[in-house]
């Protein structure tokens, strides 16, 4: 492997004709810019010579969510991480939403809609991985308007939950925020473990 990445083998979405003096400090801190106001190329961190960081996984489920870097404006993050740990397996899996394959919002409006569309989106994130939401150990469960729609939140995933047979529950915080998208009005993170085969 490399120690160096050419900055040119990846476009950056700044323009650095247009960088604040703030911006130009903080940068410098970072190493990303030069005194003379270029990109600097990324350098490996050499602690990682002797530890290796652990190894992390992308995992995709193609047929039901798209890759967040596949927009038209690129969003950096993957949709979810699958972490080794001896004989057990981590998953994490980004803020998912009522998001389809192509990218595109589904069910505009329907908050109770958005809901069972993004469970859907969990459940196959967590199939790609030989998992199911009895591995669930955690939600962050994100709502637009957490005053209109919690009743209807905690109904479906109540209802969600029993028809299912989870006991003990995932631990869970609620939290009223806005979105990403004007148009999404739940977004769900997931934390997920278990044995490895």
């Amino acid at each position: 492997m490399s120690n160096t990445i050419d900055i040119q083998e990846r476009k950056l979405l700044i323009d650095l004709n247009k960088l604040t003096d703030g911006e130009k400090v903080e940068m410098r801190k970072l190493g990303i810019l030069s005194d003379e106001n270029r990109i600097s190329p990324s350098v490996y961190p050499s602690v990682h010579a002797e530890r290796p960081p652990i190894e992390k996984h992308v995992v995709h489920a193609p047929h039901t969510i798209n890759e967040a870097y596949d927009y038209q404006k690129p969003s950096s993050f993957s949709r979810a991480l699958r972490l080794d740990f001896g004989g057990y397996k981590v998953l994490l899996i980004s803020g998912t939403a009522s998001v389809n394959e192509e990218g595109k919002p589904e069910h505009i409006g329907d908050f109770k809609a958005q809901l069972w569309r993004t469970y859907v989106n969990i459940t196959n994130l967590l199939e790609a991985e030989g998992m199911t939401w009895h591995d669930v150990v955690r939600t962050s469960n994100y709502l637009r308007d957490i005053e209109r729609d919690y009743e209807e939140f905690n109904k479906i995933r109540t209802s969600f939950y029993q028809w299912l047979n989870l006991d003990p529950l995932p631990a869970s915080t609620g939290i009223q925020a806005r979105l990403c998208w004007e148009t999404l009005l739940v977004e769900i993170e997931v934390y997920a473990i278990c044995k490895s085969n």
